[in-house]
């Protein structure tokens, strides 16, 4: 377990380096959401089952719903066009390092408070309770519509694929484009 779970860590953290690594928005949407499962999985081993299904479940739909809209909105296959996920590098980097070492040294310098009280007799319930409330019906019912509105959108957005334009095989060159450009139109 243990080893697995540092496995899982070393995903996670290179899975989510490698945001900044690729060269696509779709690439990189995958990559976060490979790095969300590694973590979501880390806490499943923590015997935290609802909230490690919950961050699987809700960032796997997020990057879905991050997937459509950049197919909606950009009108082409996203992982086809290349571009730097990376801006202002230098203020980027010292905010980076400033909220790390911030961070780290509020984690290790801070008398952080005993406990008061007993946990709870099932706290995966507890905490389940404490972060969803008495919402839990209303993203049970969400969820399904959801799922629908992705679906319908990306048949309605993506009215023609690569393989309308490259053939059955992709092998068709140059591509049948009905509006002719692209990349560096």
């Amino acid at each position: 377990m243990v080893v697995a779970f540092i496995i899982l860590g070393v995903i996670a953290i290179l899975s989510g380096a490698a945001v900044f690594w690729v060269d696509s928005m779709a690439r990189a949407t995958y990559a976060l959401a490979l790095s969300f499962i590694a973590v979501g999985v880390q806490v499943l081993f923590l015997a935290q089952n609802y909230v490690g299904v919950i961050t699987i479940l809700m960032m796997v739909m997020e990057m879905a719903i991050m997937a459509v809209y950049m197919v909606m909105f950009m009108g082409m296959n996203p992982a086809l066009m290349p571009m730097s996920m990376v801006h202002s590098k230098k203020a980027s980097l010292i905010v980076a390092i400033t909220t790390f070492v911030a961070l780290t040294a509020g984690i290790l310098l801070i008398d952080w408070p005993s406990r008061r009280g007993a946990p709870a007799a099932d706290v995966t319930a507890a905490l389940g309770e404490a972060l969803m409330g008495s919402k839990m019906l209303v993203m049970a019912v969400i969820s399904p519509v959801m799922v629908a509105t992705i679906v319908a959108g990306v048949s309605l957005a993506h009215h023609r694929t690569r393989y309308d334009r490259f053939g059955d095989d992709l092998t068709e060159r140059p591509a049948r484009d009905p509006q002719p450009g692209g990349v560096g139109r």
